[in-house]
């Protein structure tokens, strides 16, 4: 899930995101940030979640999803909206402006 959004420059946002299920070893970002190549997450024991940190251009949004086990595809339950891709499901969208 996209957990915080902090705007540490004019120019950047730094966005957390997490995700967290049972059953999970792996689990990667992909989006248009980093040309949809797989970002490992690190697993945090503090929160029992997998996290990366990731700092963006500010009002901008961005395609993502998360990759499970290297064989099963995610959304974020808390991203900012859906948006339609051409495999026929949504990707997760984030957004780095200020609500």
């Amino acid at each position: 899930m996209v957990t915080k959004k902090f705007f540490s420059s004019i120019e950047a946002a730094e966005v957390t995101f997490e995700f967290k299920k049972d059953g999970v070893e792996s689990v990667s970002i992909l989006g248009d940030f980093n040309e949809w190549q797989p970002q490992p997450m690190k697993f945090s024991r503090k929160y029992k979640t997998f996290r990366v940190k990731i700092r963006l251009p500010k009002n901008q949004k961005f395609h993502f999803r998360y990759l499970i086990n290297s064989r099963v595809w995610e959304n974020d339950s808390h991203a900012d909206y859906y948006a339609p891709n051409e495999f026929g499901t949504d990707n997760s969208v984030v957004i780095t402006s200020a609500k």
